[in-house]
């Protein structure tokens, strides 16, 4: 079986959240956007051999980027939603179906080197397709339709879903376009995987992996890529 391994990182969102007049893959710090710092991650690994970008059709800030003119990196339109645009992507990775991908966040610009050498390391060595996940330590309490707590739950077994997320192309491909098909709910890659029956393992992660939702997250998503510079 290949031991090649692709990525693609879904960049078609609008990022209503954020507030902001430009898609939050853009927002700059470092005097880098978000896109480039979460794209940056996953080449620093060699076992990566291509990115592809599932991009908006009317987007207009890629043009000014110098990333999409290094070597491995393409892109693509993206579709309406998340699913659409990975499909997309995966639909334009030059590789072969027993390939890996791993699917990346835009949003996610702190990825640790770490993180990601520990996922590719895991699942090749097992050939288990497999998630970077965060234990969730804090208490977590389940709602009622009235607001108010219905039971609190066991987090012992809980798990926060980061990304990059790594399968085989072949078996990720047909399985996003079967759940599509069938309109069921794909909120990540992973959610296709186990509707379509294959394992997914857990491979631990870091906060520092977290993702860049509202304006405020900038502000972190700086101090853990200055923290890193410091810890290299």
């Amino acid at each position: 079986m290949s031991g090649i391994c692709h990525a693609v990182v879904p960049a078609a969102g609008i990022g209503a959240r954020m507030g902001s007049d430009i898609p939050k893959q853009y927002l700059r710090f470092d005097d880098i956007t978000l896109l480039e710092h979460s794209v940056r991650a996953l080449l620093r690994d060699a076992r990566i051999a291509s990115v592809t970008i599932a991009l908006h059709p009317d987007d207009n800030f890629a043009d000014t980027l110098p990333l999409f003119g290094e070597p491995g990196v393409q892109r693509v339109v993206g579709g309406a939603e998340r699913a659409d645009s990975v499909l997309a992507a995966l639909n334009a990775v030059p590789g072969g179906v027993d390939d890996w991908v791993l699917v990346h966040d835009a949003a996610r610009p702190g990825l640790p080197a770490q993180d990601l050498q520990r996922l590719l390391d895991t699942v090749l060595a097992s050939g288990v397709g497999g998630i970077l996940a965060e234990p969730i330590v804090d208490t977590v309490k389940q709602a009622g339709e009235d607001g108010r707590v219905a039971a609190t739950l066991d987090r012992s077994r809980l798990w926060r879903a980061q990304t990059p997320q790594m399968f085989r192309l072949g078996e990720l491909r047909a399985a996003l376009a079967a759940a599509l098909a069938a309109g069921l709910p794909v909120t990540d890659e992973a959610s296709a995987m186990e509707l379509a029956g294959y394992p997914v393992q857990l491979v631990p992660g870091s906060p520092a992996n977290f993702k860049v939702t509202a304006p405020d997250d900038l502000a972190l998503a700086a101090w853990y890529l200055a923290w890193k510079e410091e810890q290299a």
